[in-house]
């Protein structure tokens, strides 16, 4: 029961961050307020926004320590044994820095992606190492940085494509990161 109310308030949010086109400032608080402390100081390319949201190859820190930095697209055709199928994909490379005090669960990553404002399903095609979360166990303790590749279905043509991510289903922060993919 728990499981079905946490997806719908995803789904929920998710809409809500849909109501600002992707490079349109809000006028409205939201989620410029949890991303305007930016990356750390030297951290890498600085997280300059477009409205509310980053775009690839930021880093953002979230108040926790926990610092999310998301690469550039890269495109690829799904093998025949993807799921799903689809014309294309776009795979991310995501580096998650533990600067916190506390030991951060990798279990409690979310990643949700909209092209156009329509979700897009995660693409798992193993036979090219898209394989998801698979160390959703991991505990990543302070310090230390956990790695991952997601991929997600997108259309034929280039298109603008967001990644939402909340480290946590108890974590109110998000942060949405845009561009073409």
């Amino acid at each position: 029961m728990a499981l079905a109310r946490t997806c719908k308030i995803m789904f929920t949010s998710g809409l809500l961050g849909l109501a600002v086109a992707c490079g349109v400032p809000s006028t409205q608080g939201g989620t410029a307020a949890l991303g305007a402390a930016g990356s750390p100081a030297g951290a890498g390319v600085s997280a300059s926004q477009a409205g509310n949201d980053l775009k690839f190859g930021a880093d953002h820190r979230f108040a926790s320590g926990l610092t999310i930095s998301v690469g550039s697209p890269k495109s690829f055709r799904p093998s025949s044994s993807a799921y799903p199928q689809s014309p294309r994909g776009a795979a991310f490379d995501i580096q998650l820095t533990n600067d916190g005090a506390t030991i951060y669960k990798l279990s409690g990553l979310t990643v949700t992606a909209t092209v156009s404002g329509t979700a897009v399903k995660q693409v798992v095609d193993t036979t090219q190492g898209f394989t998801g979360i698979t160390d959703a166990g991991k505990d990543v303790l302070p310090g230390r940085s956990a790695h991952l590749t997601l991929a997600f279905a997108v259309p034929r043509e280039q298109a603008q494509l967001r990644l939402q991510f909340r480290p946590s289903a108890t974590e109110p922060a998000v942060v949405t990161y845009c561009g073409p993919a």
